[in-house]
Formats: C-alpha cells, structure tokens, sequence
C-alpha cells in the first residue's frame, strides 16, 4: 500500500493567485502589483490618500499608434485637488514602474477608501498585579516561565 506524501502548507498567495490575478485583469490591471505596491510606487503622502480602482485602456484602432490608458483613482474628497495638482508626478512614477509610457492619464472619483481596519494594540497588565499573581505562584523554578505565567495570570484577571 502507498503511503500518502508529507502535507506542506502551501501559501495563500500560491492558491488564490490565479483568481486574484483574473479580478485585477477585469479592471485593466496586467498584474496585482500597480494596486498592492501603491504605497512605494506613488508615495506614502499620496498613498495616504488614494487608491488605483481601474485601467482604462482605449480600443485599439487599424493603423494609428495606440493611445495610453487612463489610471483610475479614488481619492478622499479634500485630497482630490492636491492629487490632481500632482497628477504628473504620479503618472511618471507608474509609468516608470510599469516600465514603458502606458498610462497617459489620471482620471479621480471622489469616495471613501477601503481601508484596511487598525488593530487596537492592547496594553500589558500593570506591574502590581503581576508581582501580585507572581507571588501567588509558589515554587516554580525557571525565572523565565514564572515571569509569563505571572503576566498570564494578571493578564486574565483583568479581563
């Protein structure tokens, strides 16, 4: 009887890449990287503020030179008129990542961003209830595990 492999996890990326890949296609996107890179390739300051939604590439007419596309962005409403004012500047930044002059111009839509929500860091309990519980631990004799059951301890009952 043959025995089964070893079970690898195989990371996220390398399963949903493929349908991941197809819904930016849908949107004029050659490749996911224009959208998760946003960041670096138009700069935290205006990164901060907008988000590409879509290519708009032109249909393609017999015998003339292709035009470039247009880049789609949303922006939040008051920063629309400073992106707009840096609209050059942005455009040779994607277009020096994508390589080649492809994008001509940027179109703005003003809407909320779909922001990733920010995990509320929680604070560590106050020394005096670990040095309380610690002291309730008896004998325990590695420093290092008395000291993370103590913050443990007063960790739960603080909640």
């Amino acid at each position: 009887m043959n025995k089964p492999g070893p079970l690898t996890a195989k990371p996220l990326s390398a399963l949903l890449g493929s349908a991941i890949n197809d819904a930016f296609a849908k949107q004029g996107f050659a490749s996911r990287e224009l959208v998760t890179r946003w960041a670096e390739i138009a700069g935290p300051n205006v990164a901060a503020h907008s988000e590409p939604l879509k290519i708009q590439w032109p249909r393609p007419v017999e015998n003339q030179i292709p035009e470039p596309a247009t880049l789609v962005l949303r922006v939040e409403g008051p920063m629309a008129l400073e992106i707009q004012h840096t609209s050059d500047v942005i455009l040779e930044r994607v277009n020096r990542f994508l390589g080649w002059n492809a994008v001509g111009r940027i179109a703005l839509r003003q809407a909320p961003l779909s922001r990733k929500p920010v995990r509320k860091i929680r604070k560590g309990p106050d020394a005096a209830a670990v040095a309380k519980v610690e002291a309730s631990l008896g004998t325990v004799e590695d420093d290092g595990l008395r000291a993370a059951l103590a913050r443990l301890g007063a960790s739960i009952k603080r909640n």
